[in-house]
């Protein structure tokens, strides 16, 4: 299985996160990409290769013009404003306030096209994330051209990223802009599975109306979990996407038996719909010991969920999201992956 990586992912890095009234040290850092790369190295899973530049219009095809445009911009503006640091957003529109207009102003905007204040906007973000959608692109494309399998480590992860708005570390939904280049490169049917520990809110987001691709989660109920808003049992699609859309939130401390089954149940939804290529949103936060995430899966249930994927037998991308227990997110992530290669 070859390895899409990209060092520009180095280029964000986050100044912290307000988490439990604490601004602390933030999650999401460039170590854990690292640890991933070093332990496809370690266990020679297969060539590590740089991502191909693609243009903005795959971006487009998914993301809003006006938020990719504040992406790149945001950081400079802000600077131009007399500030310093990152940019945070701080005020976000709510019911009864106009969302019909964009706000011209920067704090506008940025609360405008974003839902939380943990994904600060850097100097060097842009670069980042843009590389990260060309990790993702590059996956698609060599799925495309007929590879069984495809890793495409991505960072900053993506799947919180809606079509017009950013948060939860991510900026630009990377699997769901894989998804629409293989939709744009033929695959008339495309499958993304979530086993993110949270929900892929922003994935939902972009395909709730579409039939063409079926979006499956398996994550932390909203009752008790981030993003808490979205991701519940009773939401199946609208208008052509009606059922389409499967969520399986699971309760705090789910251990392996109850998480197997809800993936079963989800396998088994992909399989009825007959994707021609599926898609992981490959989040490993649902580890023991992630800081952020309240499942108890180990080391060997990674292994098994790569097994389980692989009775798919479709092409598969795997695109990295989230994993916060730092030190393990490599054995974790690559477990998937040597699991899905029977190795």
């Amino acid at each position: 299985m070859r390895t899409i990586y990209s060092a520009d992912h180095l280029l964000h890095q986050s100044p912290g996160e307000l988490i439990y009234g604490e601004f602390v040290p933030a999650f999401e850092k460039p170590e854990r990409a690292e640890l991933v790369l070093k332990r496809v190295n370690e266990v020679r899973l297969g060539e590590v290769i740089a991502p191909e530049a693609f243009p903005l219009e795959p971006i487009t095809r998914i993301h809003a013009p006006g938020l990719v445009a504040l992406l790149q911009t945001a950081h400079q503006e802000w600077l131009g404003l007399g500030r310093s640091g990152a940019a945070y957003p701080y005020s976000w529109p709510t019911r009864g306030t106009r969302t019909d207009r964009v706000p011209q102003n920067l704090e506008g905007r940025l609360g405008f096209y974003s839902f939380d204040c943990g994904t600060p906007i850097t100097a060097t973000t842009w670069q980042a994330v843009k590389a990260s959608a060309d990790v993702a692109l590059t996956g698609a494309k060599l799925l495309n051209a007929g590879e069984e399998a495809v890793f495409s480590l991505c960072r900053p992860p993506g799947h919180h990223a809606g079509s017009d708005h950013y948060g939860g570390y991510c900026f630009l939904n990377n699997a769901a802009i894989a998804a629409q280049k293989l939709r744009d490169d033929g695959a008339r049917r495309v499958a993304i599975l979530d086993i993110d520990y949270h929900h892929g809110n922003g994935t939902q987001q972009i395909f709730y109306g579409r039939d063409d691709v079926l979006f499956v989660s398996l994550h932390g109920h909203p009752d008790q979990e981030y993003p808490y808003m979205l991701g519940f049992e009773d939401e199946p699609g609208i208008g052509r996407g009606e059922g389409f859309n499967l969520n399986l939130p699971l309760p705090w401390g789910t251990q392996w038996p109850a998480y197997e089954a809800a993936l079963t149940a989800g396998l088994d939804r992909i399989r009825a719909y007959a994707p021609e290529a599926v898609i992981v949103s490959l989040g490993v936060d649902t580890f023991k010991d992630d800081p952020i995430s309240q499942f108890k899966l180990d080391h060997e249930h990674f292994t098994r969920m790569g097994e389980m994927i692989r009775t798919l037998g479709k092409p598969t991308l795997f695109v990295m999201e989230g994993g916060y227990a730092v030190a393990e997110i490599g054995i974790n992530a690559v477990n998937v992956l040597t699991g899905f290669e029977g190795k």
